[in-house]
């Protein structure tokens, strides 16, 4: 199974404009992922998708592979199906280009979803709190017997009529949705250009096409949600991990 990493990754960012380009570690933002990606073993491939020069430039320099997209992509996905039309790869796995504490075996674990036969695969993490789990700005995924995907919802699912949830019990029934995902190269190219549905509109997550229109997704589950970069403060908080730690310890478990 031919398995390509594609990271997309845009210089304009209403919270951190520059982002992939940030350097206070000695390496590009971009690069940590890149070099996250790289460590999976399941990577035939691993690819910056970016409509900017000056990423393209920087993921040269370090030794990556940038390809050039589109300008006017909404959102990642469209990016990365981009440059799928053009690759030999049974499996296309989209991760983001400023998560670089994924830990390479999550990469695989996707990878290895996507073996049963669903459309997707995408990763959780058990909810410990209350608070996260009644936050709209976390995404919760419910899952039926076989692991795949039953809904996708800001709201807190699934919804304890009596009583409280009980975040301590194994397997775990409330989770918390990581944002990155594994898709059949084909399925990709269709979902990408299929209208949106109205789940999707309604709560705001593209993942819901795939569910409203009859698609599969495979869901694994994580032990800790790895650490993305939204905001200059966790920039910077990456940056004193990064130098307490260093390469070793950006790494969470999977």
């Amino acid at each position: 199974m031919r398995v390509a990493i594609v990271i997309p990754a845009r210089f304009a960012s209403s919270r951190l404009p520059g982002k992939p380009l940030l350097r206070e570690t000695g390496k590009y933002l971009i690069q940590h992922v890149f070099e996250r990606a790289s460590e999976a073993k399941c990577a035939t491939d691993v690819i910056v998708a970016t409509d900017d020069e000056r990423i393209f430039t920087a993921v040269r320099e370090f030794g990556g592979r940038p390809v050039m997209t589109r300008e006017d992509h909404i959102s990642g996905t469209d990016r990365v199906a981009e440059v799928a039309e053009h690759l030999a790869a049974d499996v296309v796995i989209n991760l983001q280009g400023d998560e670089p504490q994924l830990d390479p075996h999550a990469i695989d674990l996707l990878a290895d979803l996507m073996r049963n036969g669903s459309d997707m695969a995408t990763l959780a993490v058990p909810i410990a709190d209350i608070e996260t789990y009644r936050s709209p700005n976390v995404v919760k995924v419910v899952c039926d017997m076989h692991g795949r995907a039953l809904y996708f919802s800001r709201s807190p699912i699934p919804m304890v009529r009596d009583g409280v949830p009980d975040f301590s019990a194994r397997p775990a029934m409330f989770l918390q949705h990581l944002g990155v995902y594994a898709y059949r190269r084909d399925f990709l190219l269709r979902i990408a250009t299929a209208a949106p549905h109205p789940l999707e509109q309604s709560e705001k997550l593209e993942q819901l096409r795939v569910l409203g229109t009859g698609g599969t997704i495979a869901v694994g589950t994580v032990a800790e949600a790895h650490r993305g970069v939204d905001t200059s403060a966790d920039y910077a908080e990456f940056v004193r991990w990064y130098r307490q730690n260093g390469d070793g310890g950006t790494r969470c478990a999977a």
